[in-house]
């Protein structure tokens, strides 16, 4: 059985910086690509950054203050965070598009989400 498994998230000041963590567990075949998701209340879910083989991308809101980096052999990804703003606060996601022993194919799992809270 595949989880996700997401820390790091907290509460902190404007100005401030965290690094949310996103761990898979299970019996992986392979991840075509990881993504960080964030839905702030009353608003739709949105794509924050994301990374397969054609490279990382992010929102323009978030460009130049974070950065998404993985561990293949920890299959782990990151998504440190700085210089945040009220405007990031969030629950975020960790998602997955991964293909398992049994299902090689890609299929898309999500973690249980982090808050992240800025605020002075």
């Amino acid at each position: 059985q595949v989880q996700l498994v997401e820390s790091g998230g907290g509460l902190v000041q404007p100005g401030g910086s965290l690094r949310l963590s996103c761990a898979v567990s299970g019996t992986i075949f392979r991840i075509y690509a990881w993504g960080w998701y964030r839905q702030a209340p009353g608003k739709q879910r949105e794509l924050v950054a994301a990374i397969n083989s054609g490279g990382t991308k992010y929102v323009d809101s978030v460009k130049g203050r974070f950065t998404l980096s993985r561990d293949s052999v920890k299959n782990t990804v990151y998504l440190q965070m700085n210089t945040l703003k009220p405007e990031d606060t969030a629950v975020y996601y960790c998602n997955a598009d991964l293909g398992t022993i049994r299902t090689p194919t890609p299929q898309a799992y999500w973690g249980q989400g982090t808050q992240v809270t800025v605020s002075s």
